[in-house]
């Protein structure tokens, strides 16, 4: 049976490679923009099938009608995916009130909204799907992405719990926490902040790291593990995409597991009985 598929994010990246592949398998997709020129094509292509929908996911009350809306078109939605979403490149230091309040509106808080704004039609329906589209970054950490890291960490945070209090009406939760892609993530879409020049030799580093060979995955071999998730009776609630995101974890996993070890006594004596 096909599948009601509301998507956030969807005029690039991962959002139009996965709004294209749900189309061509005969979903019906909800694809939010901020700019509908931008699946002008698709909507062509695939007529009543897709639905754009014009939205900031910054805005709460709009994140609450672009679901009604949806619900009112398709008369349900299935999965949720909150894709939206863009990196801040910089130190911490560096970073503005403004960028850092404008990174966790986006990153975080969107996802909040359109989570919120679905769940009662779920609950209603006793079924559904929110994917949340996280990042390997929201397990681990890299420099000169210190705010990005914190709104994935916080995303990781809300939607683990979140999973343990609505799997009981039916409704999963899904992280997927991909390692870099070659999208216009760190491009087009990336905000870098003012440097201050001491934290150059760390965004030197940084940069060597990030062009060695094959370190980025390739966006479309993505579509086919997003429908297997969709698809999944029983997914889980966090599953990574990409070979370095497997590496990077299981490695970070395991030397904060030995720390904890290490520390045991002291952790046990801070208990106090």
């Amino acid at each position: 049976m096909s599948k009601v598929i509301l998507i956030t994010g969807a005029s690039r990246g991962f959002g139009k490679i996965w709004t294209e592949a749900f189309l061509k398998r005969g979903d019906k997709v909800a694809a939010t923009v901020r700019n509908l020129e931008s699946l002008t094509e698709l909507k062509a292509q695939y007529g009543d099938q897709l639905l754009p929908v014009q939205l900031d996911v910054n805005n709460r009350d709009a994140s609450f009608g672009a679901v009604k809306a949806v619900v009112d078109h398709f008369g349900r939605i299935d999965v949720l995916i909150n894709n939206a979403g863009y990196g801040l490149f910089g130190a911490v230091e560096e970073t503005s009130e403004a960028e850092a309040r404008n990174q966790m509106e986006t990153n975080f808080f969107g996802v909040l909204w359109l989570s919120q704004a679905v769940l009662p039609v779920m609950r209603a329906q006793q079924s559904g799907h929110i994917i949340q589209v996280s990042s390997f970054l929201g397990l681990v950490t890299l420099p000169v992405l210190g705010i990005y890291n914190a709104s994935k960490f916080a995303v990781e945070g809300l939607s683990e719990t979140l999973a343990s209090e609505v799997k009981d009406f039916g409704i999963h939760v899904t992280l997927i926490e991909p390692n870099g892609y070659t999208t216009d993530w760190a491009g087009a879409s990336a905000v870098q902040t003012t440097a201050i020049e001491a934290y150059h030799p760390v965004k030197q580093g940084f940069q060597e790291a990030a062009s060695a060979p094959g370190i980025f995955g390739d966006p479309q071999a993505t579509a086919a593990p997003i429908l297997d998730l969709v698809d999944d009776s029983n997914p889980p609630l966090r599953v990574l995409f990409g070979k370095f995101a497997y590496a990077a974890v299981t490695e970070i996993y395991r030397e904060r597991l030995n720390t904890f070890e290490a520390w045991k006594s002291v952790s046990e004596a801070a208990h106090g009985n």
